[in-house]
Protein backbone atom coordinates (compact mmCIF):
# COMPACT_ATOMS: atom_id res chain seq x y z
CA UNK A 1 0.00 0.00 0.00
CA UNK A 2 1.13 3.54 -0.69
CA UNK A 3 2.07 5.72 2.28
CA UNK A 4 -0.66 7.99 3.64
CA UNK A 5 1.31 11.07 2.60
CA UNK A 6 1.38 9.97 -1.04
CA UNK A 7 -2.37 9.37 -1.00
CA UNK A 8 -2.89 12.94 0.24
CA UNK A 9 -0.60 14.45 -2.38
CA UNK A 10 -2.22 12.47 -5.20
CA UNK A 11 -5.77 13.64 -4.65
CA UNK A 12 -7.53 13.90 -8.00
CA UNK A 13 -8.24 17.08 -9.86
CA UNK A 14 -11.77 18.27 -10.60
CA UNK A 15 -12.85 19.42 -14.06
CA UNK A 16 -15.98 21.40 -14.88
CA UNK A 17 -17.05 22.43 -18.38
CA UNK A 18 -20.01 24.63 -19.23
CA UNK A 19 -21.53 25.79 -22.50
CA UNK A 20 -22.40 29.48 -22.48
CA UNK A 21 -24.76 31.42 -24.80
CA UNK A 22 -27.45 29.89 -27.01
CA UNK A 23 -27.81 28.58 -30.55
CA UNK A 24 -25.02 27.51 -32.90
CA UNK A 25 -22.33 29.87 -31.55
CA UNK A 26 -21.27 29.10 -27.99
CA UNK A 27 -18.40 29.51 -25.53
CA UNK A 28 -17.00 26.41 -23.84
CA UNK A 29 -15.91 27.41 -20.33
CA UNK A 30 -13.48 24.93 -18.71
CA UNK A 31 -12.52 25.08 -15.02
CA UNK A 32 -9.84 22.93 -13.39
CA UNK A 33 -9.17 22.57 -9.67
CA UNK A 34 -5.98 20.63 -8.98
CA UNK A 35 -6.64 20.04 -5.30
CA UNK A 36 -3.54 18.99 -3.33
CA UNK A 37 -1.61 18.33 -6.54
CA UNK A 38 -1.72 22.08 -7.20
CA UNK A 39 1.33 22.51 -4.98
CA UNK A 40 3.31 20.25 -7.34
CA UNK A 41 2.21 22.19 -10.42
CA UNK A 42 3.07 25.66 -9.15
CA UNK A 43 4.86 27.60 -11.91
CA UNK A 44 3.99 24.98 -14.54
CA UNK A 45 1.74 25.17 -17.58
CA UNK A 46 -1.69 23.56 -17.14
CA UNK A 47 -3.92 22.50 -20.03
CA UNK A 48 -6.84 20.27 -20.86
CA UNK A 49 -7.02 17.89 -23.81
CA UNK A 50 -10.42 17.07 -25.24
CA UNK A 51 -11.89 15.56 -28.40
CA UNK A 52 -14.73 17.54 -29.92
CA UNK A 53 -17.23 15.31 -31.76
CA UNK A 54 -18.12 15.99 -35.43
CA UNK A 55 -21.19 17.99 -34.41
CA UNK A 56 -19.10 20.86 -33.03
CA UNK A 57 -15.97 22.66 -34.22
CA UNK A 58 -13.56 25.52 -33.53
CA UNK A 59 -13.19 28.23 -36.19
CA UNK A 60 -9.41 28.47 -36.91
CA UNK A 61 -9.75 32.03 -38.27
CA UNK A 62 -11.56 33.24 -35.16
CA UNK A 63 -9.00 31.39 -33.04
CA UNK A 64 -6.08 33.03 -34.87
CA UNK A 65 -7.54 36.46 -34.11
CA UNK A 66 -7.93 35.62 -30.41
CA UNK A 67 -4.38 34.24 -30.19
CA UNK A 68 -3.02 37.32 -31.95
CA UNK A 69 -4.44 39.41 -29.10
CA UNK A 70 -3.17 36.86 -26.54
CA UNK A 71 -6.71 36.06 -25.40
CA UNK A 72 -6.36 32.29 -25.63
CA UNK A 73 -3.76 29.55 -26.23
CA UNK A 74 -5.01 26.55 -28.18
CA UNK A 75 -3.52 23.79 -30.34
CA UNK A 76 -5.86 22.14 -32.88
CA UNK A 77 -5.33 18.74 -34.51
CA UNK A 78 -5.88 18.79 -37.43
CA UNK A 79 -5.03 22.44 -38.02
CA UNK A 80 -7.06 22.60 -41.26
CA UNK A 81 -10.80 22.55 -40.54
CA UNK A 82 -13.68 22.68 -43.01
CA UNK A 83 -16.00 25.12 -41.25
CA UNK A 84 -18.73 24.63 -43.89
CA UNK A 85 -18.98 20.83 -43.62
CA UNK A 86 -22.17 19.41 -42.07
CA UNK A 87 -21.99 17.10 -39.08
CA UNK A 88 -22.31 13.90 -41.13
CA UNK A 89 -19.27 14.81 -43.30
CA UNK A 90 -17.03 16.16 -40.50
CA UNK A 91 -14.52 14.39 -38.24
CA UNK A 92 -13.72 14.83 -34.58
CA UNK A 93 -11.24 17.50 -33.50
CA UNK A 94 -8.48 17.16 -30.91
CA UNK A 95 -8.06 20.34 -28.84
CA UNK A 96 -5.31 21.24 -26.39
CA UNK A 97 -6.52 24.27 -24.43
CA UNK A 98 -4.17 26.08 -22.04
CA UNK A 99 -5.96 27.16 -18.87
CA UNK A 100 -4.85 30.23 -16.91
CA UNK A 101 -4.68 30.65 -13.10
CA UNK A 102 -7.88 31.86 -11.49
CA UNK A 103 -7.20 34.80 -9.17
CA UNK A 104 -10.08 33.74 -6.91
CA UNK A 105 -8.56 30.33 -6.13
CA UNK A 106 -4.88 29.42 -5.71
CA UNK A 107 -5.29 25.91 -7.15
CA UNK A 108 -7.86 26.78 -9.81
CA UNK A 109 -7.47 27.39 -13.54
CA UNK A 110 -9.96 28.40 -16.22
CA UNK A 111 -10.26 29.22 -19.92
CA UNK A 112 -13.00 29.83 -22.48
CA UNK A 113 -13.02 28.56 -26.06
CA UNK A 114 -15.48 29.70 -28.76
CA UNK A 115 -17.13 26.69 -30.41
CA UNK A 116 -19.76 26.35 -33.12
CA UNK A 117 -22.41 23.75 -33.84
CA UNK A 118 -22.55 22.14 -37.29
CA UNK A 119 -25.66 21.63 -39.37
CA UNK A 120 -27.21 18.18 -38.95
CA UNK A 121 -29.43 16.12 -41.21
CA UNK A 122 -33.15 16.98 -41.01
CA UNK A 123 -34.95 14.91 -38.41
CA UNK A 124 -38.32 13.16 -38.64
CA UNK A 125 -39.77 14.18 -35.26
CA UNK A 126 -37.39 16.22 -33.10
CA UNK A 127 -36.28 19.81 -33.76
CA UNK A 128 -32.97 19.41 -31.89
CA UNK A 129 -29.90 17.20 -32.33
CA UNK A 130 -27.83 16.23 -29.30
CA UNK A 131 -24.03 16.64 -29.31
CA UNK A 132 -22.19 15.05 -26.37
CA UNK A 133 -18.93 16.59 -25.09
CA UNK A 134 -16.87 14.21 -22.99
CA UNK A 135 -14.94 15.43 -19.95
CA UNK A 136 -11.41 16.60 -20.90
CA UNK A 137 -8.07 15.23 -19.70
CA UNK A 138 -5.92 17.35 -17.35
CA UNK A 139 -2.29 17.92 -18.44
CA UNK A 140 0.65 19.66 -16.78
CA UNK A 141 4.01 20.64 -18.28
CA UNK A 142 6.98 21.59 -16.08
CA UNK A 143 10.26 22.17 -17.89
CA UNK A 144 12.10 22.54 -14.58
CA UNK A 145 10.71 19.35 -13.03
CA UNK A 146 9.03 19.23 -9.64
CA UNK A 147 6.10 16.87 -10.32
CA UNK A 148 5.65 13.84 -8.11
CA UNK A 149 6.24 10.58 -9.99
CA UNK A 150 3.55 8.91 -7.85
CA UNK A 151 0.88 11.38 -8.99
CA UNK A 152 1.64 12.16 -12.63
CA UNK A 153 2.28 9.92 -15.65
CA UNK A 154 3.92 10.97 -18.96
CA UNK A 155 1.46 11.88 -21.72
CA UNK A 156 2.02 11.87 -25.47
CA UNK A 157 1.34 15.47 -26.49
CA UNK A 158 2.74 17.03 -29.66
CA UNK A 159 2.70 20.62 -28.43
CA UNK A 160 5.27 22.95 -26.81
CA UNK A 161 5.03 23.90 -23.18
CA UNK A 162 3.32 27.29 -23.05
CA UNK A 163 5.66 30.15 -22.15
CA UNK A 164 8.80 28.00 -22.25
CA UNK A 165 11.13 29.07 -25.08
CA UNK A 166 13.74 26.33 -24.59
CA UNK A 167 12.82 23.26 -26.59
CA UNK A 168 9.95 20.81 -26.09
CA UNK A 169 9.03 19.69 -22.59
CA UNK A 170 7.32 16.57 -21.30
CA UNK A 171 3.61 16.81 -20.56
CA UNK A 172 2.10 14.77 -17.74
CA UNK A 173 -1.47 13.69 -17.13
CA UNK A 174 -3.41 13.15 -13.92
CA UNK A 175 -6.51 11.17 -13.28
CA UNK A 176 -9.27 13.57 -12.43
CA UNK A 177 -12.84 13.59 -11.22
CA UNK A 178 -15.19 15.33 -13.66
CA UNK A 179 -17.93 17.38 -12.02
CA UNK A 180 -20.11 15.95 -14.80
CA UNK A 181 -19.12 13.01 -17.01
CA UNK A 182 -20.29 14.84 -20.12
CA UNK A 183 -21.88 18.05 -21.38
CA UNK A 184 -24.79 18.23 -23.79
CA UNK A 185 -25.13 20.68 -26.69
CA UNK A 186 -28.54 20.85 -28.35
CA UNK A 187 -28.38 22.02 -31.97
CA UNK A 188 -31.52 23.12 -33.85
CA UNK A 189 -32.33 20.94 -36.90
CA UNK A 190 -34.97 21.09 -39.62
CA UNK A 191 -37.88 18.69 -40.01
CA UNK A 192 -38.03 16.39 -43.02
CA UNK A 193 -41.67 17.21 -43.73
CA UNK A 194 -40.66 20.84 -44.31
CA UNK A 195 -38.15 19.98 -47.07
CA UNK A 196 -40.50 20.79 -49.98
CA UNK A 197 -41.53 24.12 -48.47
CA UNK A 198 -37.89 25.08 -47.81
CA UNK A 199 -36.90 24.23 -51.39
CA UNK A 200 -39.75 26.28 -52.89
CA UNK A 201 -39.08 29.32 -50.70
CA UNK A 202 -35.33 29.12 -51.40
CA UNK A 203 -35.89 29.01 -55.19
CA UNK A 204 -38.33 31.93 -55.06
CA UNK A 205 -35.99 34.02 -52.91
CA UNK A 206 -33.03 33.20 -55.18
CA UNK A 207 -35.00 34.11 -58.30
CA UNK A 208 -36.26 37.38 -56.79
CA UNK A 209 -32.84 38.47 -55.57
CA UNK A 210 -31.24 37.59 -58.93
CA UNK A 211 -33.87 39.63 -60.75
CA UNK A 212 -33.32 42.66 -58.51
CA UNK A 213 -29.55 42.46 -59.01
CA UNK A 214 -29.95 42.14 -62.79
CA UNK A 215 -32.37 45.07 -62.88
CA UNK A 216 -29.95 47.23 -60.88
CA UNK A 217 -27.06 46.33 -63.18
CA UNK A 218 -29.08 47.18 -66.29
CA UNK A 219 -30.29 50.48 -64.83
CA UNK A 220 -27.12 51.80 -63.21
CA UNK A 221 -24.37 49.82 -64.91
CA UNK A 222 -21.96 51.47 -67.35
CA UNK A 223 -21.32 49.43 -70.47
CA UNK A 224 -18.69 50.40 -73.02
Amino acid sequence: CAPLGVRAVCQGATVTQELLKEGFHRDLLVKVELGAVGEDAEGCAVAVRTRLPPGIYVDPYELASLQQHNLTKVVLIPEVIDVEAPEYLATELLVLLHVEPDSRCSRCFRAALPVHGRYHRPAAETEEAVVVLRSPEVLVCCCEGGLSAECWVPAEVEAPCSGKPTGPCQWYSKKHKPAHEESILQVPVGLRQHSSLVCVVTLLATGLCSSLILAAVCKYGHFS
